[in-house]
């Protein structure tokens, strides 16, 4: 494994207090802190290198694309795919939404079904919601059992004649299981239906490889990996692009443009509109360095400790209620204390103790609905945090045991 001290200092907000207290940062799940190389990347970028890519001859415009275009090849890399199959986007939301629009709505029609889990995040939700309020497509979902675990040959059983998608996440941000996706993406391979992986919550956490998984769709987002918010990118499989249609249009996704006609780009740019997020794929590409520096099979088993050893201490809480149980789960964990209290005040007390955790109910409302609970106070551990933050986490929520009983 690393170093966690020399880690921790190469991310300045780490070292600031809130409320006097030490910031504990537990709230990775929703976006993580950005260490000082990517900060001064994307400062370097707009202070002396910025110009718009791909239109211009002079010595900027060149430069700032090959920085931005160096970026498409670390991520072809990060997740073992061409560089042509790799599409960039402000995050998995605007990826999801490409897939929906530019490959699913021009092909499903009313009675066709998409095949979901309840472990979704909105962004794998919403979009599909679309085509049925628009075209009415069938959703079908696939329940998770007590212990949070997607069954892969429950999502299997699930395909019919009618099913044309499978759209599944690889890690639930809400109780941290990991689905076995390789398993969905092989009997539906089977089954002539692809599949739609959001990889949002898995691929800061653990290896990705997309040929390995055989996805046809694997949606990232820049800001929960340790890089900048608009940014992001998806894997499509090139036959999948072959039929897609663009989602919008602008400078950049065309070739030529006539008053009567329109000719597409080649892929990837054909999905690829307007002016992009220059320096957030820049700063996206220095974050991606930086995992692989510190290697993802470090990063996962340095989290997987840290996770059995929150998990140890939690397991000594009995007035605590974890959600979710999965042998797979990685160091996310989402919890209700007993009695009527809110997740909204618990989350409260731990601020005051400068601990940063998300209380709601995380994007994920059907999952909600389905374990029985309005909103859970949720800890998500990054490749930063340690053991001394776990026993600040315990210490705070045994001060909110005593506050509210």
């Amino acid at each position: 494994m690393y170093d966690v001290a020399s880690v921790r200092a190469d991310f300045p907000i780490l070292s600031r207090q809130v409320n006097g207290k030490p910031l504990v940062y537990l709230d990775n799940g929703a976006s993580a802190q950005k260490p000082q190389v990517v900060i001064d990347a994307m400062t370097r970028a707009y202070s002396y290198e910025y110009a718009n890519v791909h239109r211009g001859l002079h010595y900027l415009s060149n430069l700032a694309t090959e920085q931005y275009e160096a970026v498409r090849g670390k991520i072809a890399r990060f997740l073992n795919a061409d560089e042509r199959e790799i599409i960039f986007t402000s995050g998995t939301t605007e990826g999801i939404n490409l897939v929906s629009y530019g490959w699913a709505a021009p092909r499903l029609q009313a009675g066709d079904e998409i095949v979901l889990s309840i472990l979704e995040h909105h962004a794998n939700i919403v979009p599909w919601h679309f085509l049925r309020e628009r075209q009415g497509v069938v959703l079908k979902w696939v329940d998770c059992d007590a212990n949070g675990d997607l069954d892969p040959q429950a999502v299997l059983d699930a395909i019919g004649p009618r099913t044309k998608l499978v759209a599944v996440t690889h890690m639930s941000n809400v109780l941290g299981t990991v689905v076995d996706v390789t398993a969905i993406c092989k009997g539906a391979r089977d089954k002539g239906v692809p599949v739609m992986v959001d990889g949002s919550q898995a691929a800061v956490h653990i290896a990705v490889d997309v040929k390995t998984i055989g996805c046809d769709f694997y949606a990232i987002t820049g800001h929960k990996l340790y890089g900048p918010s608009g940014s992001g990118a998806i894997f499509i499989r090139a036959d999948r692009q072959a039929e897609m249609r663009p989602f919008m249009g602008g400078g950049d996704m065309i070739r030529e443009v006539s008053r009567e006609t329109i000719t597409w780009n080649d892929p990837p740019m054909k999905f690829e509109a307007g002016t992009p997020g220059i320096v957030q794929q820049i700063g996206l590409g220095v974050a991606l360095d930086y995992m692989t520096g510190l290697g993802m099979a470090n990063i996962a088993a340095r989290e997987r400790s840290l996770r059995d050893y929150a998990q140890a201490k939690i397991n000594g809480l009995n007035w605590l209620n974890v959600q979710g149980n999965s042998s797979t789960k990685g160091a996310i964990f989402s919890f209700t204390l007993e009695g009527a209290v809110h997740a909204h005040d618990i989350s409260t007390v731990l601020d005051k103790r400068g601990i940063a955790v998300r209380a709601g109910t995380h994007c994920a409302m059907p999952l909600m609905e389905h374990m029985g609970v309005s909103a859970t106070c949720r800890a998500s551990f990054g490749l930063y945090n340690t053991e001394a933050e776990v026993d600040a986490l315990i210490s705070a929520l045994e001060l909110c045991r005593d506050l509210f009983s």
